[in-house]
């Protein structure tokens, strides 16, 4: 398997970061986006979007990177990484889908600002981030893994990457303890690999 990769993305950390824990052999490639390479006609090949990370796995080419945490689990094979129960599964999408939308437009959003330049408004970005940060902070309160499961899924990765950078983004997590009980949890997992660090917003 090969990950187009680019090491300050926090999408692209959350594939890296489940292929590791997968134990499934692979090769990270760089994508330089800093000079447009994602831009180009063989990357748009891959993903006409042009956005990382793209797995290519033998010629079966996967983009987006919620879609590569459902085919890498698959991959596996029945496993707790992506529940067989459909209650359990059900709990998995749902958080999926908070990783594609509050966390892409809070925590996320946030950090486009003070890493990459992004034009978004940091008050209401930062605001949403918080409110996404407290939700997850009350899911946690009584439970060690996202989804309710005894052992963490694909929906636990799928949210790691920008928690865990908010102050990237000027999103203090100081109040939150079980979600920085939780990031811990994920960090001790067998074949983690950490989201390189920038010295952004609350990191200066």
């Amino acid at each position: 398997m090969k990950l187009y990769h680019y090491a300050l993305s926090g999408h692209a950390h959350r594939a890296a970061l489940f292929l590791s824990l997968s134990g499934l052999p692979h090769e990270l490639i760089e994508v330089d986006m800093a000079a447009k390479a994602h831009k180009r006609a063989e990357f748009l090949a891959l993903n006409a979007f042009g956005e990382i990370p793209v797995l290519d796995d033998d010629g079966r080419i996967i983009a987006d990177s919620l879609a590569i945490l459902v085919y890498i689990a698959r991959k596996i094979g029945p496993s707790h990484w992506l529940p067989s129960d459909p209650y359990q599964e059900a709990q998995v999408q749902r958080w999926l889908s908070v990783a594609a939308g509050k966390i892409a437009y809070g925590a996320c959003a946030a950090r486009l600002i003070t890493v990459f330049g992004a034009s978004f408004n940091p008050e209401e970005v930062i605001t949403r981030a918080h409110a996404t940060l407290a939700t997850l902070e009350y899911s946690l309160k009584d439970q060690r893994w996202i989804a309710g499961t005894d052992d963490p899924t694909i929906a636990d990765i799928a949210l790691y990457s920008y928690v865990e950078r908010a102050p990237e983004g000027n999103v203090d997590v100081s109040a939150y303890p079980h979600t920085q009980s939780w990031l811990r949890q994920i960090e001790a997992l067998p074949g983690f690999i950490p989201f390189q660090k920038t010295r952004a917003g609350l990191q200066t």
